[in-house]
């Protein structure tokens, strides 16, 4: 049976959110991103596009070619709110869903036309049906494999659809930039201008031993996609690799005593989520910005894997500490990773009684009794209705 693979990619999905829920700025350009002027854009309605504007972009800039534009701070809770009502949509055509992002999925719609008819006629339906659940307009791809389906998705947006069947795949590619293939960044596409190669039926006109040498894996996966190839497969689930936290300040600063606020405030945020789906981590990343915009990051890899609060802030003050600050920091975040699969950790036998013996960070019995009990009250009260002592009345002014 040949495969069908679709991706569904909502319309400028925070942008639109805000826009469906404030009728009074539809049609007129939203930016999402924070009313200030020290974040990054997280998303630009259509209207505000036209102007040159798109995600990433720092927020001043965005004031500069659009300064009539709306801009608001993110409804996180809102977007996840719909972002669920969409995948249960999905979920009633196919129970092979793979969930890429909150505003995008890829559906293996394969063995499902003597259900809903042909893909494109299962598309539209579905399209209809999101519409009708949560106002909001999508785009889908339709392909036989996952990276064309993401392209095709990208095609006739907004509410868009593009199918893209085995028998016209070959033509397709011909003339594709390979700037469109997923993974292929504006480094390696400068590599690839150097080569004389921009579309990919350049890239067949060179043998893969010689994308193999150039590149290695990465001249692999190109020569691959080149011809259309990826046998990845539609993964029902997929287990967490990072979680992580980080905020653009009000004001830059080279003061630690305030960036550390910031790290246990992120650390209370990636501590609480890690115990709420029971995860651990061993390597703590810490990520500063400076006011030029270079990034700098630092990690330290405990031993025994972890989700406690105070364990995340004091290894990421201790990184914190070992920098000098030859700049201004304007973004300050850290993260946990290198998740424990196996479920089983290494017991000690002092780890009720010891807080940081011999350089490495653990938890103390008593901070993980303050974890429990204020995710406890968290859960039943809202995030808001308790913080730590050393976050009361706390901001970055």
């Amino acid at each position: 049976m040949k495969r069908c693979i679709m991706h569904l990619d909502m319309d400028a999905f925070f942008a639109s959110v805000e826009q469906l829920d404030h009728p009074e700025w539809r049609g007129k350009p939203v930016i999402v991103g924070g009313s200030g002027d020290r974040g990054v854009v997280c998303a630009a309605s259509y209207e505000a596009r036209k102007f040159g504007v798109h995600s990433a972009m720092p927020i001043v800039q965005a004031r500069k070619l659009c300064p009539h534009g709306i801009y608001t701070g993110n409804s996180r809770e809102r977007y996840v709110e719909l972002s669920r009502k969409v995948m249960h949509v999905l979920y009633s055509y196919s129970p092979v869903i793979e969930k890429a992002s909150i505003d995008e999925a890829y559906i293996d719609a394969t063995g499902t036309d003597h259900l809903f008819g042909s893909p494109v006629e299962m598309a539209k339906e579905m399209k209809q049906k999101i519409h009708d659940s949560v106002g909001l307009t999508c785009s889908i791809g339709i392909a036989p494999v996952k990276f064309l389906a993401k392209i095709a998705s990208d095609y006739n947006k907004p509410n868009g659809l593009y199918a893209l069947f085995e028998k016209d795949v070959p033509a397709f590619l011909q003339e594709l930039p390979v700037r469109k293939i997923p993974g292929v960044g504006k480094k390696f596409v400068v590599k690839l201008d150097e080569l004389g190669v921009s579309t990919c039926g350049q890239v067949l006109e060179y043998s893969l031993d010689f994308w193999e040498r150039r590149f290695g894996k990465s001249g692999i996966a190109l020569w691959e996609r080149a011809q259309g190839i990826d046998p990845r497969e539609v993964e029902t689930s997929t287990e967490a690799k990072s979680e992580s936290a980080e905020n653009t300040l009000h004001k830059d600063t080279l003061d630690k005593a305030l960036l550390k606020k910031w790290l246990m405030r992120h650390a209370d945020r990636v501590g609480q989520n890690q115990r709420k789906y029971g995860l651990k981590g061993r390597t703590i990343t810490l990520k500063l910005k400076y006011s030029d915009f270079q990034s700098l990051t630092r990690s330290k890899t405990l031993p025994d894997p972890t989700n406690t609060t105070d364990v995340i802030y004091q290894v990421a003050a201790d990184l914190l500490d070992g920098i000098d600050l030859v700049r201004p920091v304007r973004l300050i975040g850290l993260g946990l990773s290198n998740y424990n699969t196996t479920g089983v950790e290494q017991m000690n036998m002092l780890d009720h009684m010891t807080h940081k013996c011999s350089g490495v960070v653990r938890a103390t019995e008593q901070q993980q009794k303050l974890d429990k009990a204020l995710d406890a009250v968290r859960s039943k009260f809202g995030n808001k209705a308790i913080c730590r002592g050393s976050l009361f009345k706390f901001d970055d002014d």
